[in-house]
């Protein structure tokens, strides 16, 4: 628990802290990650997941992609939990200034985040391709086949699939946040997945700290390593200092 009092005392002390997640913010609301031994891309499907959520997927085999998105996306009956609220009250605090998040479930808006910088979108928002008539997830979810809208054209969820590129705004300011702040929390990512991976070089602050169950390619480039659930370390955060 050494490690996470050292974190705690840098959170007391710094001037501006960021968060960057990944999936492993959410496992523990009982989401799947994707890369761990447990994770989707380890299930058997008849194509392999990083092919159904590729944009060349969704435009050639629209009905097969809304299928697996139904079944392993929908976060109906889910809740955020510790690792989100307490990043939120951080945020109300004045202790955090951003969360830049590789997660497309919404939970840290729905944990009280007002700060998210979405680099992979949102299963939230939904758009027409045809007329760009936005639709909640229920849409999405509720619906069977390919979901249509009013107009006749085909919904799309506004989330970055493999081969689309991030959005720019999103880009610059994540870039903005990471580079202007002096401790930088890194949790529940492989750090494999990029260009949002390569952001966090761009980080020239006092503490870089990582969070993570799994070995990453950047432990050796970090102040702090972390090898605990999220959850554990955020409990143990907020008890300290609210």
């Amino acid at each position: 628990m050494k490690d996470i009092d050292l974190l705690i005392k840098w959170i007391k002390e710094a001037q501006k802290i960021v968060f960057f997640g990944g999936a492993g913010v959410s496992t523990e609301s009982g989401l799947k990650d994707f890369r761990s031994k447990d994770g989707l891309y380890n299930e058997k499907y008849d194509y392999p997941p990083e092919e159904i959520l590729s944009h060349d997927f969704f435009v050639d085999h629209t009905s097969e992609f809304f299928k697996f998105y139904r079944d392993k996306l929908n976060v109906y009956g889910l809740k955020p939990n510790i690792t989100h609220y307490t990043l939120a009250e951080m945020e109300e605090k004045g202790l955090l200034s951003s969360v830049i998040t590789q997660n497309i479930d919404g939970f840290h808006q729905a944990a009280g985040s007002k700060k998210v910088l979405e680099l992979h979108g949102s299963i939230m928002r939904n758009y027409c391709m045809n007329c760009g008539k936005f639709y909640d997830e229920k849409k999405i979810f509720n619906s069977k086949g390919i979901p249509k809208c009013s107009c006749g054209g085909i919904i799309k969820p506004d989330v970055v699939l493999y081969q689309e590129g991030l959005d720019e705004e999103t880009i610059k300011e994540s870039i903005k946040e990471i580079s202007t702040a002096d401790l930088l929390i890194i949790g529940g990512t492989s750090l494999n997945v990029y260009p949002a991976a390569g952001f966090i070089n761009y980080f020239r602050g006092k503490h870089l700290v990582l969070i993570n169950l799994d070995m990453t390619p950047y432990d050796t480039r970090c102040d702090l390593v972390i090898h605990e659930k999220l959850g554990k370390v955020f409990e143990k955060i907020k008890k300290e200092l609210f």
